[in-house]
């Protein structure tokens, strides 16, 4: 079953001579319930791409169609629900309140989507900082920092978990710890994932991979037996 299904998408910034083509006529189908790594270096479009799926932007011409709906022709309050409704979001930056403890910082999300405190509590006992959930983000090492900021994410059971460059600012055994997180909650929630990386050994662990180059899908292939985070080196 497919979960996006991508017509003639393109985004331009800019006009005449400085126009910049982000996104180049990309057509594709992502399947539901996948673990999808979208590969390519700085500048490739991947993540202009991400921000067309969780309707963090409009593409310039072209259609998204989200389990059959189509998200390009909402306006901006369906845009703001349909995030709300179906989307986490996990950024390379943690952006995390400095104030608020990890809990508070989790339950500031679970606020936004009207569920409970206990919703921030089984995020954050999900991620492994049950213990550390009274902690602020000053206390906390960047790798539970971005724990933190996948639980705020997957608080609300979200359909779709969007992930860009997640493990960019850790050091490789944290990254590693990361990823481990990630694929726990991929296997636990069924959730789909699409992470976004310019490292082609972390697409080891998906289930399908998106090459991309200069706003253009470049390659697509499945891997037959994804390996366990443990298994990735870079």
């Amino acid at each position: 079953m497919s979960l996006f299904t991508i017509s003639d998408l393109t985004k331009a910034y800019g006009e005449g001579g400085a126009r910049v083509v982000a996104l180049n006529n990309i057509s594709l189908t992502i399947p539901q319930g996948k673990f999808i790594v979208i590969l390519g270096a700085s500048g490739s479009g991947k993540s202009t791409m991400i921000n067309m799926l969780g309707c963090l932007d409009r593409p310039t011409s072209g259609k998204i169609l989200f389990n059959g709906t189509d998200i390009t022709a909402f306006n901006k309050r369906e845009m703001t629900d349909f995030r709300g409704e179906n989307i986490g979001f996990v950024f390379q930056s943690y952006n995390l309140l400095p104030d608020l403890t990890a809990l508070e910082n989790v339950e500031f999300s679970t606020e936004l989507a009207n569920l409970s405190r206990s919703d921030a509590e089984n995020a954050l006992a999900l991620v492994g900082l049950a213990d550390r959930m009274n902690h602020y983000p000053a206390e906390l090492s960047g790798g539970e920092q971005q724990r933190v900021s996948i639980a705020r994410a997957i608080s609300k059971n979200p359909k779709v978990l969007l992930a860009d460059e997640p493990t960019g600012a850790l050091d490789f055994s944290t990254g590693i710890m990361v990823l481990g997180v990630l694929q726990q909650i991929h296997l636990e929630s069924k959730a789909s994932i699409l992470f976004i990386t310019h490292n082609r050994e972390i697409a080891k662990i998906a289930d399908m991979v998106i090459g991309m180059r200069s706003g253009e899908i470049i390659e697509i292939y499945e891997n037959e037996a994804p390996l366990a985070p443990a298994e990735v080196v870079w």
